[in-house]
């Protein structure tokens, strides 16, 4: 729905509220700019959080992108006394617990926006954890959308949590169940960890998931033609609408001050040389690292594989060098066979939107999964912690735009084996797979989403013109 020139001439505010993990701050921070470059006479104000006595490497993420931004400015929120111990034991209960805490700051803040703006406030966006502020929207008059950093799979199951009670913990044998909108019945060991966590994190999630009905609107960085069954599943008169708005990638990256430009130009040119679609990219996200026996293991599949290699290996909390846990003769391998380089940090959007990347070994977290999809990159599936098995479960089982590795490994799982790997890479790396033609078909109707015209396109339009 286009809007009328009186209507693109209004001005209004917007203010968005999230926490400060990258995985949230990122993409939140994506589609403010998105609204900016669509409508000229909005602006913005970002409520940032910090949690106490933990750095924020997303407070200088956010500064960077925001300079050349004038419309949108960032706000810091006082920190407030961390949660008690017993609040602890979950991250999730943790987050959701010191948000809480923060509903009396933001009301004050929030109330000085409106006191000295000329312009209406027209909305809050708040991100998953920050639901508690729907009450200060509420009391100043002023609606809440919800901001799903994840996908609609992931929304439906939130939703359907309403069904249960708060003290009805799953567990990892209890029997498959029915998701609105999945073709298959959804296997519990493929949860996200805090639905299984009896110490609060099942609550938070809980807790979470009954205000999401209490918004004006959920929007999702996710686009139709991938998620359509369910999104027509939840279109009811219990939910509010929802607005898919994506892929929305930043093209550009995000920039990280881990990789210094000598590294990043030596992992580019080293791609520049190699064939079309030849090498593996293994990237696990930013608390994606492996103890010494797993990381052991990846080495001996990837060797046994054959595979041409850029592996992403991180430090573990067990070690203070990762290549001291390589097999012996590994890295004397690889660069006499010429089969791989590794690094410690690597700029994904830019490596997948690479020619030379022909597959992608991932943690399955959303941001990445849209990236390869946009890119056209087939994954093999490696989740790892949050929601990321529910993800990888998707892709593999409902969409087929995946092959599978696990998708019910969690870090306190058993190794993944060389053998397995081996077969995975070499299966992820089929020229003629079934998996990589329909990553491809996903990769064009992603595209085409988000032109003029296009599906996405239309809905932030959409959620424009209702919010203003």
């Amino acid at each position: 729905m286009a809007l009328t020139l009186s209507e693109m001439k209004k001005k209004a505010e917007l203010i968005f509220i999230t926490t400060p993990a990258i995985g949230h701050l990122a993409p939140v921070l994506e589609f403010a700019q998105q609204l900016i470059n669509l409508h000229h006479h909005l602006s913005i104000t970002v409520l940032c959080m910090k949690f106490p006595n933990t750095p924020s490497p997303s407070d200088s993420y956010a500064r960077t992108v925001l300079a050349s931004q004038p419309q949108i400015q960032l706000i810091d929120l006082p920190e407030v006394e961390p949660p008690s111990q017993e609040q602890q034991k979950s991250p999730e209960y943790y987050v959701f617990t010191y948000v809480e805490s923060l509903v009396p700051h933001v009301k004050d803040t929030i109330q000085n926006i409106v006191s000295s703006n000329p312009n209406p406030v027209v909305g809050l966006v708040l991100d998953f954890f920050c639901v508690p502020m729907i009450d200060v929207g509420n009391e100043l008059g002023i609606p809440s959308y919800l901001y799903f950093i994840s996908n609609v799979g992931c929304l439906s199951l939130m939703l359907s949590l309403q069904k249960r009670t708060i003290e009805d913990v799953f567990n990892k044998s209890d029997p498959e169940f029915l998701v609105p909108g999945f073709s298959n019945l959804f296997p519990s060991n493929v949860l996200p960890n805090a639905c299984l966590n009896k110490d609060g994190g099942y609550v938070a999630f809980y807790k979470i998931a009954q205000r999401f009905r209490d918004t004006k609107g959920i929007i999702v960085n996710t686009f139709s033609d991938l998620e359509h069954d369910i999104i027509d599943a939840l279109s009811d008169d219990h939910t509010p609408p929802i607005y898919a708005i994506g892929p929305l990638i930043n093209l550009k990256g995000h920039p990280n001050p881990n990789l210094d430009q000598a590294k990043h130009d030596l992992i580019m040119k080293w791609l520049d040389e190699q064939p079309e679609s030849s090498v593996v990219f293994l990237c696990f996200g930013s608390w994606g690292s492996f103890g010494p026996s797993q990381t052991r293991e990846i080495a001996l599949g990837l060797q046994r594989s054959g595979v041409t290699f850029l592996w992403a290996l991180r430090s573990s909390p067990t070690t203070d060098n990762e290549e001291k846990t390589l097999p012996e003769g590994f890295l004397e391998w690889m660069e006499l066979e010429g089969r791989g380089m590794i690094c410690g940090w690597a700029p994904q959007v830019e490596v997948l939107a690479h020619k030379a990347i022909g597959g992608f070994v991932s943690h399955c977290g959303w941001n990445s999964i849209l990236e390869s999809l946009w890119f056209g990159v087939p994954t093999l599936t490696w989740p790892i912690y949050a929601e990321h098995q529910l993800i990888a479960f998707m892709m593999v089982k409902e969409w087929g735009l995946a092959v599978e590795l696990r998708l019910d490994y969690r870090r306190t799982s058993a190794l993944v084996m060389a053998e397995e790997i081996e077969q995975g890479l070499k299966n992820l790396m089929d020229k003629d797979s079934e998996v990589r033609k329909k990553v491809q078909e996903m990769k064009e109707k992603a595209k085409k989403a988000v032109l003029s015209g296009g599906s996405s396109f239309i809905s932030v339009r959409q959620l424009i013109d209702d919010m203003i």
